[in-house]
């Protein structure tokens, strides 16, 4: 069977990802699209399905009662001051209230939007799966995430990107120090928290247990022996540039014996695992990238 492929032309993909990672603007890709919206495709139908419907792509409810949900700041010396997140923690089936147990954690780090509310659903589906996720906010020092993907990467431009990285690392230290933390942390991450994951493990060495990358990019080989998190990543086939890193990237960790594995999904682009963007969202691919993450986190931060 061929893989699932988007049903709009890949130019019009890369036209959106061109878009969101500051490459165009709103005009240019507007333009674009318009130019594109041949053989019965209106551009209005293309734009809808690259944009993103955070309602469409939510899976868990803010209002879920297997969860409970707070905002957090935590302090960040060595960035912006602080930084403020998402934390969500499953909740006891018996009292409906917090599980009063340790639990592994794992740090849900954004693309480059800032805290949108597709990632605020990917830290409550951890919490589903029995782990406490906390997603920090980038945009944090200039308010936050704005409720819009287009002024949240403008916003994101201007931010230090020295100082979010510090913000970062002091939320993976904040989660790992917790009292109803086992101590025992993960990463996972998409687009450029998916060169945030694996950032955080060369940054945190033996601090981290696990590493999940979404459509990342790899850290500079010299810089892969201090890894000791397990690291799992996953790409897009369509996403050729990020695809082209791994074996790179899979060939310095065989060489510094770091536990790892990489996949590879065919017809995917990048950000297949959004279900909130339906022309870039893969279902098969994102089913099995998210399988594969929860058994490796299960494995590795659990275990």
């Amino acid at each position: 069977m061929e893989p699932a492929r988007p049903k709009l032309p890949l130019e019009a993909i890369e036209l959106y990802n061109q878009f969101i990672h500051g490459g165009m603007s709103r005009r240019a890709f507007m333009n674009g699209i318009q130019r594109l919206a041949v053989g019965g495709v209106a551009a209005s139908a293309m734009v809808e399905g690259l944009m993103p419907n955070y309602a469409l792509g939510q899976q868990v409810s803010r209002t879920d009662d297997r969860i409970k949900a707070t905002y957090e700041t935590v302090p960040s010396p060595k960035g912006n001051g602080s930084i403020k997140g998402y934390l969500v923690r499953p909740v006891s089936a018996d009292t409906r209230s917090a599980t009063s147990t340790k639990l592994p954690g794992i740090l849900v780090v954004h693309e480059n939007r800032g805290l949108n509310p597709h990632i605020e659903d990917i830290a409550r589906r951890l919490a589903l799966a029995n782990f406490m996720a906390f997603a920090p906010d980038g945009l944090t020092s200039l308010g936050g995430f704005p409720g819009d993907d287009y002024k949240g990467g403008q916003m994101f431009a201007k931010i230090d990107r020295a100082k979010m990285t510090e913000d970062m690392v002091a939320s993976a230290e904040w989660l790992k120090a917790r009292p109803d933390c086992t101590g025992k942390i993960g990463v996972i991450g998409f687009c450029y928290g998916g060169s945030m994951a694996n950032t955080l493990a060369v940054r945190l060495g033996a601090d981290l247990s696990a590493a999940v990358p979404f459509y990342g990019g790899a850290p500079p080989a010299s810089d892969v022996p201090k890894i000791k998190a397990a690291v799992l990543v996953h790409h897009g086939e369509l996403d050729k540039g990020t695809a082209a890193t791994w074996p790179a990237y899979d060939q310095a960790l065989t060489a510094a014996n770091i536990p790892h594995e990489g996949y590879i999904y065919p017809g995917a682009v990048h950000g297949f695992n959004c279900d909130a963007t339906p022309e870039r969202y893969n279902k098969a691919a994102a089913d099995l990238a998210w399988q594969r993450t929860i058994d490796w986190f299960n494995k590795y931060v659990r275990g």
